[in-house]
């Protein structure tokens, strides 16, 4: 049963309950009024227990935060309220704390209108659409969620430290890393303080940028995806004379690499960069990767004794394949990495620190590890185009590119592999989109013909 925002706590537009989250514009879609009916079904389909409670930095999440917190209370459950993190500090404490489940209060990288909420059970597991999320929407809907009799409790709960201790963990030549010198944007979102700390416990040379918190994002929305907030970070390395950037959206879930030139890095190559670091000495073990660009990556895993399995996009699906598999690593092309050791969740502070100690212990540039990669393996960078009916355009890719194909799969949308080039073409599961994404064997005129010929089928 589809419900409209109406009948579920907001008050105009679209729904906000999306296949991974819930996220609306404030106000409209997303009110103090949803928050207490999600909190309250949530005690209803995931109690009794605790609940771990994050927010971001925005203006709206205190009081957000406040009505779900009520809502959770309402339905029986206590409440763990970690205060302002980031999205994979809420991971982390409803598996370190064991916790029935978590909710962060964020929008991540939409505009500073907006806000929503990514939520997980007991061993930070995903609730996407297919898993809960959608029965909670009916819920508040319906208004079929119960008070409970004895209501639940809230608390301050503070896991900084061994949160800052799990992401240190990863790093096991600490003296390296401190003779690099970093330029960092936080985009004015919740990175900063826990930067601060990083710092501190791994001695590191931090640049800053855009670094304290401030909900009304005086520098831009942090969304590093964007072109035109590329432009601090990279002129920051430039300037400063540092070894690297990084720029994280604004619930620091993703992080973005810039090289010693300031270039900003794809994070396809990023993928392939740490999965050789993971299976270093670690021969057989499963890494995860999704099916836009793979040839790079199965190549690196191969390489390296690794088993590369292809998997469907999204975080959650992403989550699930990695424990079904018990996976050490997992990368998508977007930025999100998921580690073994850290409850087979995606995190944007380690996968930086990695890449720092991989230039150390080769002595060699962020540019010089992926230029040959990068030579090998040239990609198109992701393609969007909005469209009316995309299944039909899909189709009519599909037939028009299925002679001479090696392989067609349909893990996600399309993909197709010919001898020289391959592409995935899908719809987003979050926008009116479809995204197409081109990779080709060392052939950078073959990779524009053939988004070329993509784009103009979708085009008709």
């Amino acid at each position: 049963m589809m419900m409209g925002a109406a009948g579920n706590g907001a008050k105009d537009g679209p729904s906000p309950f999306l296949a991974y989250d819930v996220r609306g514009k404030v106000g409209e879609q997303i009110t103090e009024e949803l928050s207490f009916g999600l909190g309250l079904s949530f005690s209803n389909l995931f109690g009794p227990g605790p609940v771990v409670v994050g927010r971001d930095i925005r203006r709206s999440s205190g009081s957000l935060s406040a009505s779900l917190i009520d809502g959770l209370c309402a339905g029986g459950m206590d409440v763990l309220d970690i205060g302002l993190c980031g999205t994979e500090v809420v991971y982390f404490a409803t598996s370190y704390l064991g916790a029935r489940g978590g909710i962060m209060v964020t929008a991540s990288h939409n505009p500073k209108d907006y806000n929503g909420m990514k939520l997980v059970r007991e061993r930070s597991v995903p609730i996407s659409g297919e898993t809960g999320l959608f029965k909670l929407r009916d819920m508040i809907a319906l208004k079929s969620a119960r008070r409970s009799t004895v209501e639940g409790r809230s608390k301050e709960a503070d896991v900084t430290d061994a949160y800052i201790s799990r992401v240190a963990s990863f790093v096991h030549d600490r003296a390296a890393l401190s003779s690099f010198k970093v330029a960092t944007d936080p985009g004015n979102g919740c990175a900063g303080p826990f930067l601060d700390l990083l710092a501190e416990e791994l001695d590191l040379d931090l640049f800053r940028l855009n670094h304290d918190p401030n909900g009304d994002f005086p520098s831009g929305v942090p969304n590093p995806l964007l072109p035109e907030m590329r432009g601090p970070v990279s002129e920051a390395v430039r300037s400063s004379g540092a070894d690297a950037g990084i720029a994280w959206d604004g619930d620091f879930d993703r992080c973005f690499l810039f090289d010693e030139n300031g270039a900003f890095t794809e994070g396809y190559y990023i993928v392939g960069l740490l999965a050789k670091k993971m299976l270093k000495g670690r021969s057989g073990e499963k890494v995860v990767h999704d099916t836009r660009l793979v040839w790079n990556t199965r190549e690196i895993v191969i390489e390296n004794n690794g088993i590369p399995l292809m998997n469907r996009t999204g975080h959650a699906f992403m989550k699930d394949r990695m424990r079904a598999e018990d996976a050490i690593y997992g990368g998508e092309m977007s930025a999100h990495h998921y580690f073994r050791d850290f409850y087979h969740c995606d995190t944007g502070m380690v996968p930086w620190l990695l890449v720092l100690e991989t230039m150390a212990s080769e002595k060699r540039p962020l540019s010089k590890l992926l230029a040959e990669r990068m030579e090998r393996f040239p990609v198109s960078g992701e393609l969007n185009r909005k469209v009316a009916e995309p299944e039909k355009a899909l189709r009519r890719v599909e037939d028009a590119f299925r002679k001479g194909a090696v392989s067609v799969d349909h893990t996600d949308g399309v993909s197709m592999e010919h001898k020289d080039y391959r592409f995935n073409l899908r719809a987003s599961n979050t926008e009116p989109l479809i995204r197409l994404n081109v990779e080709t064997r060392g052939d950078p005129e073959l990779l524009k013909e053939t988004a070329r010929r993509v784009l103009d089928l979708i085009d008709l």
